[in-house]
């Protein structure tokens, strides 16, 4: 059984081995709805004990999960695919119950985790390698590429299924094990979904479950000698820590961590354009998206006219009740954040920045309780203030002057973070220099946020190493192995 219950309180088991297992443990985690702080859920806090099982598990069955074609692998998954698809508006609800995304977002992070899943199936027969002469005769060098072994998930609690979908389905159909450790904050969409690959017939310990604490399960996870290679979407802090627990086993990593995106609007720029996509690109998922535009830098012979018409954009944001079709921006998934956000508000202002729009927590009604933020506006920001140089995570904009675009790419790069950058100009050579200069991963070219499935996600300087998505993504998840091979 998935559930079970202790002292009146249900729970979530741990999945073990292609079985709803207790913790050792026997202790839980409670998880809150973020709208209103009411307990929605239990999950198990897992032992040191529980983690060696699916350790363990996962190492038994990767070599015969191996050994089967990576078609045969794939079918695994598209069979997984068509039982989330079954659950899709019960997944979706979960999202919103545990995270506080809008419904409409929460259905589109189904649709996401799916498409993960179809394209890591899709590509189970383009895994390739290479064949090169030699420089003997009677010989051919082979160059594999095989699976690293048990591989480790660490999803963020932003994204809890997208994440976990972006991960398992390129670790088990390149013939890797995965466990999944979600995050604690937002565990029960995940559980859910391991109950369906119970259902879809998965070979015991290929892909195991595992919930408790990033501090406690996850280091054990990370450290153990077992592990492989761990892929992890978190923050600059918790990759660093991670870094630090696989270097003794020198363990493979795929770190996604932290951003400050700027959003770098131009004098040529289609300010129009600009300015709608400005709204989207920061207030989505109420600015919990790691790609979000964490600031705008404006040429001054533009800003007033960028300003304006970005204050006139945010009046279709409508916060309020996740579940309402209309309500466009939901809470904060945690109270943690929500002291941060207002501190940066705050701070910024005492520097000397203005409030053009929100700037603080709302009051009454639905909003008495939960972790609410008004989106929010900060204007007369200079570089060196708060808001322009801590990383946000959340609904709130500050807006920098700039004279020119050589003092935009100077602000960038000298950030320690680089995931990814947007620009507004409509002049071809300016936008050719700056994705060849801008210290980031990702570029989003006079467009606000988006993302394709055979795309890369990837960070550079401590926003990361390794990726996500597309072939190279798949990648990520093999080894080369080299074979000479003498054939006289």
């Amino acid at each position: 059984m998935m559930k079970a219950e202790h002292n009146g309180q249900e729970y979530y088991r741990l999945y073990i081995d292609g079985q709803w297992v207790d913790s050792s443990s026997a202790k839980l985690i409670e998880v809150q709805n973020p709208a209103n702080e009411e307990v929605i859920g239990r999950v198990s806090d897992a032992a040191a004990s529980d983690v060696q099982k699916a350790l363990e598990s996962s190492e038994k069955a990767q070599l015969q999960w191996q050994r089967l074609p990576a078609v045969k692998r794939a079918a695994y998954l598209v069979k997984l695919v068509e039982k989330v698809k079954e659950k899709r508006d019960f997944l979706a609800r979960l999202l919103v119950l545990e995270q506080g995304k809008t419904y409409g977002e929460a259905l589109g992070e189904v649709d996401d985790t799916m498409a993960y899943m179809m394209y890591a199936a899709e590509s189970a027969n383009k895994i390739k390698g290479d064949i090169l002469p030699s420089n003997r005769e009677g010989e051919i060098l082979q160059i594999r590429k095989v699976p690293y072994g048990v591989t480790i998930g660490l999803c963020a609690w932003n994204y809890p299924l997208a994440l976990l979908g972006r991960k398992l389905g390129p670790a088990l159909v390149t013939g890797n094990t995965m466990i999944i450790k979600p995050h604690e904050l937002t565990p029960i969409a995940s559980a859910e979904f391991f109950n369906l690959i119970h259902e879809a017939g998965f070979p015991p310990g290929v892909a195991n479950f595992v919930t408790g604490t990033g501090a406690e399960v996850g280091q054990l996870l990370v450290s153990s000698p077992i592990t492989k290679l761990v892929t992890v979407t978190g923050s600059v802090r918790a990759g660093q820590q991670i870094y630090k627990a696989a270097s003794d086993n020198i363990t493979a990593l795929s770190l996604e961590l932290g951003g400050k995106a700027p959003f770098i609007v131009l004098e040529d720029a289609d300010i129009d354009k600009a300015a709608e996509a400005a709204v989207s690109a920061r207030f989505a998922n109420c600015g919990q998206v790691c790609v979000c535009s964490e600031m705008v830098l404006v040429h001054e012979k533009v800003a007033d006219e960028f300003t304006a018409k970005l204050l006139e954009h945010m009046k279709s944001i409508k916060v309020g009740d996740p579940f309402d079709p209309s309500v466009t921006m939901g809470p904060k998934a945690n109270g943690n954040d929500l002291i941060k956000i207002d501190d940066i508000v705050q701070e910024t202002v005492a520097q000397g920045a203005s409030i053009a729009w929100g700037g603080k927590r709302p009051s009454g009604g639905i909003f008495d309780k939960g972790y609410w933020y008004e989106p929010t506006i900060l204007v007369d920001v200079k570089p060196d203030m708060a808001a322009a140089q801590k990383e946000i995570f959340g609904p709130v904009l500050p807006i920098v002057r700039i004279s020119s675009f050589e003092e935009a790419i100077d602000i960038v790069n000298a950030s320690e973070l680089g995931l990814s950058a947007y620009l507004f100009t409509n002049d071809m050579k300016k936008m050719m220099h700056g994705t060849d200069v801008l210290q980031v991963g990702t570029v989003f070219l006079n467009q606000g946020m988006s993302g394709c499935m055979q795309g890369y996600h990837s960070g550079h300087k401590l926003s990361g190493l390794g990726g996500e998505d597309g072939e190279y993504g798949l990648e990520g998840y093999l080894q080369k192995r080299t074979i000479y091979m003498n054939y006289l």
